[in-house]
This record gives C-alpha cells, sequence and structure tokens, in this order.
C-alpha cells in the first residue's frame, strides 16, 4: 500500500527542493516513489512532477477567468483542488510506488489552513498519510524563531491529526553551533526557554514558563531531523522515521 507523505511549510523553507531530493534519494535506493505538484501557482519546479495540478488548471487561467489578482486566485486554486480530488486519485492509483510525496502551496496557510485541504488529504487515503513540516533555517537559528516554527508545526498537527515529523532544511547555510542549538532546542524546552529570556530579557517569565510547559504536554518537543538536498544529506533518517510510522519499522522491498 503506497504512503503519502505531505511536504508542508511556510514560504522558502525549501518544500519543492525536499521533494526533490527525497525522490532522487528514494529511487538511488531501490524504491519507488513518485512526485504529486498540488500548487497551481508554482512558476518553476526543481523536479519533473508525475502529477501535476497545473496540468488541470493554473493560476493564470484562474486569474483570467474570474477576474483576481495573485493571491485571491491562489486561495480560490486551493479550494478548487478539492473539486479534482477524484482525478487525482485515479492518477495516482494508476502507479506503482511505495511512496506519493505531495508538494503543497508555497505559502503555507493556502494548505494547511483551507478546509478543503484536509479533505484532499482525508480523500486520497487518510489512513495512509503523513505529514512532513520543514522549518526554514534562517527563522530557526534565532530562539523565537524556532519559537514561531514550532507553534506553526503544532497547529498544522492539530489541523490534521496524521502522523508528523518536523524536518529542518538546508542545514549547508547554518554554523555548527547554529545547528547545535537548534538541535538542543528541539529536544529541551528549558535549554530553548533560557535562550529565549537572553535574547529577550524583558519577558514575562513566569507566563512563558506555563506555556513552555504546555507545548511539552502536547509533545511539540520531537526529533528534529536536519537534511541538505545539495548534500543529499539527512534523508535516510527520513525514510526510517517515516517507515516506523507507516510500517512499524519495515524495510521497503527494493525493486
Amino acid at each position: 500500500m503506497m504512503a503519502n507523505l505531505f511536504v508542508i511549510g511556510p514560504a522558502g523553507s525549501g518544500k519543492s527542493t525536499f521533494t526533490a531530493a527525497f525522490r532522487e534519494w528514494m529511487i538511488k535506493n531501490e524504491y519507488e516513489a513518485i512526485t504529486v505538484n498540488l500548487d497551481p501557482g508554482a512558476e518553476s519546479l526543481p523536479y519533473l512532477p508525475d502529477i501535476d495540478i497545473r496540468d488541470i488548471f493554473d493560476l493564470h487561467t484562474i486569474m483570467d477567468e474570474y477576474q483576481l489578482g495573485p493571491n485571491g486566485a491562489q486561495v480560490v486554486a486551493a479550494d478548487m483542488i478539492a473539486n479534482v480530488v477524484e482525478e487525482l486519485k485515479s492518477e495516482i492509483e494508476g502507479y506503482e510506488s511505495d511512496y506519493v510525496i505531495f508538494d503543497t502551496a508555497g505559502q503555507l496557510e493556502l494548505f494547511a489552513f483551507r478546509a478543503a485541504s484536509k479533505f484532499i488529504v482525508d480523500f486520497l487515503g487518510e489512513e495512509r498519510s503523513m505529514l512532513a513540516f520543514l522549518f526554514d533555517p534562517a527563522l530557526a537559528k534565532s530562539p523565537s524563531g524556532f519559537v514561531s516554527l514550532l507553534m506553526l508545526s503544532s497547529s498544522v498537527y492539530f489541523r490534521f491529526y496524521r502522523p508528523y515529523i518536523n524536518i529542518l532544511s538546508k542545514v549547508d547555510i547554518l554554523s555548527d553551533e547554529e545547528l547545535q542549538n537548534i538541535g538542543e532546542w528541539s529536544q529541551d524546552w528549558n535549554a530553548l526557554y533560557l535562550s529565549l529570556l537572553k535574547e529577550n530579557p524583558g519577558m514575562h517569565k513566569e507566563l512563558s514558563i506555563e506555556l513552555f510547559k504546555a507545548l511539552e504536554n502536547v509533545d511539540v518537543f520531537r526529533t528534529l531531523y536536519p537534511t541538505s538536498a545539495r548534500m543529499l544529506y539527512g534523508y535516510e533518517d527520513i525514510y526510517n522515521a517515516l517507515q516506523m510510522i507507516s510500517a512499524g519499522g519495515e524495510d521497503l522491498e527494493k525493486r
């Protein structure tokens, strides 16, 4: 049974690049993976999608038809995908693959916070769908930015209630110290709290402690998997984590 992986994250976090690199890693290791582009506004992609929503409709067509600007057309397009989900599912089922990697819209809110998106995930196979939330390293390297990404990641989880993993993309642009800090923050809320106090001395300390304890209680602090598409680094760890979720750690049969 194919596993669905929805790649989600804020603009600039590298969703399309991750999609391309993870598929490349899968093929190199003799596993089957197909890619599905769900962003009708994508101008260019670093991979050739096996299934592309732009073959059904694109942003410019929607702008012309509904007399909308780019932002309005993006919102309409996000909901229109739900109308063609049967067609997408039929195309996907025409492939024999281990993984279906869904590259979602550049703007996080266009997928994560539209009602149509939960319908899409459920229709395409709720019981075998997982989420990969990408942390943008440019934001994650500061304590306040890291907290913001944690909150976004947990919001996405509560929107879909599907198994998910957190991924730190583009680690090759980080220094060793920055990478070490981020790794520590992802596992120890007290370390993150102290770093946040240092960054913001005027922060309300007691309120912040309660916030961090609440985040710990909902399992926000979890393993953050570092990756680099340029070096094809970290994807074996991603694969192992996803297999643990979808198949209890059992390895896929090589093709």
